[in-house]
């Protein structure tokens, strides 16, 4: 990082920056009114900015308390700003930053335990969120039930009674049992991590801790949970991509002070949650949220095409030696490609959500966008964890329909070929993976590509998929052209 020149953002900086940069609440009339597991850029860039502009236009002091589940180190740089950061908007011609002021404490998981125990227990906090990612639920990809046997989950449920707790899981039952034995304020927990019926998939490994743990009264507190928990499912919109040099060094020329922690990201922004609170919640439909009865055919048309989409784009892009969406968006193919995938997928949709047709031209126009740098190597990792949500299933009802699927079988192709192992033995592209080593193995195991599909698909879960001996060579063919770096949409 350059040098610091300037004032640090802080409240005390506030003066210093024009009227209409700064946050649209005043921080100290906030109150820590939702707890947020995961301090990572999408949750600032999305659900903070979201709770801000909904603490303003009602005037109710809903604040944020973030939890860094492993990075306590973001948290004491968070609070050295009075968890004051600032949020830049990255405009096809323009960029726009402003400071965002609804968080209100940041805390470690691990450091914090006590206080982020009180506040899972405080009834005033009637709201808890999470953007852990996919693999902080720890689902056995078979049944999405708990992997109890994941080392994490077992430390934690072995410490359960004594603590302290690791995971957000544990940490999250531990709280709920608390609150429960606190008096038993409801209390609402949403999920805002890409995955299909995010709340039930939530819910159901939170509830298996529960029953895991050597709690006495944990049927008291199942019994609790099920009267007095509410686990929505929702979807949220809004790529972010990791911030540079560049933008720190442009949000202080846009504040005149020095912001450790900036965050970017696209003008849009989307969020879908089903209407089924536990208690009182932030009005963040005045912000423009979405609440509706059934967020599935919003949540599979997200996943389906607007992530399904970035997936393909940052295989077939690194293939083609592209670093960014915007890149390959440039290439002759990445439009088709986008075009082509959501046509494809398009069938497999329920009835009630956007137009699909609609939705993939403003995917194009948001991917086109060059000021937004979304590294591919970012949205490629941990594939074996997305790639069955954003294709498979929707790859299992075209087939058993008997459609065809060359665009999700040249994905594929493109993903198994990232999944090989480069010169300094790590993914071939420079992603990463929890299964890294698994997906390796199928090809130092297979004699062939086919075999070699067959195993990476197995690993992924999809043994029916591994034994649709049509599909397997139609991804295996697709190969040799992606080895030398052809896309052929």
């Amino acid at each position: 990082m350059s040098a610091v020149t300037s004032p640090v953002l802080n409240l005390a900086a506030l003066p210093r920056i024009p009227e209409h940069l700064r946050p649209a609440v005043d921080p100290r009339e906030l109150r820590p009114r939702v707890v947020h597991f995961g301090l990572g850029a999408f949750h600032r860039a999305h659900q903070a900015v979201y709770t801000e502009n909904a603490a303003a236009c009602s005037g109710e002091p809903w604040g944020i308390a973030v939890v860094a589940p492993r990075s306590a180190r973001t948290a004491a740089a968070l609070r050295a700003q009075d968890c004051l950061y600032s949020m830049t908007e990255l405009r096809p011609a323009e960029t726009v930053t402003r400071v965002v002021g609804s968080v209100v404490e940041a805390l470690g998981m691990g450091p914090d335990a006590a206080r982020v125990d009180a506040l899972l227990a405080d009834p005033e906090v009637s709201v808890v969120t999470l953007t852990i990612t996919e693999k902080g639920y720890y689902r056995r990809p078979d049944t999405g039930a708990l992997d109890a046997a994941a080392p994490d989950i077992a430390a934690d449920l072995a410490a359960a009674a004594t603590g302290p707790l690791t995971t957000v899981v544990g940490r999250l039952a531990a709280g709920l049992a608390a609150r429960m034995r606190a008096g038993g304020a409801p209390v609402t927990v949403v999920s805002c991590d890409n995955m299909a019926a995010n709340g039930a998939a939530l819910g159901r490994v939170v509830r298996d801790f529960v029953e895991a743990a050597p709690w006495p009264d944990r049927q008291a507190v199942l019994d609790w949970m099920a009267a007095s928990v509410a686990f929505p499912s929702t979807i949220v919109d809004r790529i972010v991509p990791a911030s540079t040099e560049a933008d720190l060094r442009a949000a202080r020329a846009a504040l005149g002070v020095h912001d450790a922690l900036p965050v970017v990201g696209e003008p849009y922004r989307q969020w879908v949650l089903t209407d089924s609170f536990a208690g009182p919640r932030p009005p963040w439909e005045q912000a423009g949220a979405l609440f509706v009865p059934d967020v599935v055919p919003y949540q599979l048309t997200k996943l389906r095409l607007l992530n399904g989409s970035h997936s393909a784009l940052a295989y077939l892009g690194a293939a083609a030696g592209c670093t960014t969406i915007a890149d390959a968006l440039a290439t002759g193919w990445g439009e088709r490609l986008v075009r082509a995938l959501c046509a494809e997928v398009a069938p497999t949709l329920p009835t009630g959500g956007p137009d699909p047709a609609a939705y993939a031209e403003d995917l194009v126009e948001r991917f086109r966008n060059p000021g937004v740098r979304h590294l591919l190597r970012q949205i490629g990792s941990d594939g074996s964890l997305k790639i069955p949500e954003r294709w498979l299933d929707a790859l299992r009802t075209l087939r058993a329909a008997a459609t065809a699927t060359p665009v999700l079988e040249l994905a594929l192709a493109a993903w198994a070929n990232a999944t090989r192992s480069a010169d300094d033995g790590g993914q071939l592209f420079g992603t990463t993976d929890p299964a890294a080593a698994a997906l390796a193995g199928c090809w130092h195991e297979a004699p062939d590509d086919a075999d070699a599909v067959r195993r990476l698909l197995r690993v992924l879960g999809a043994a029916d998929l591994a034994g649709d001996g049509t599909l397997v060579s139609a991804v295996a063919a697709r190969l040799p052209a992606l080895r030398a770096g052809r896309i052929e949409v």
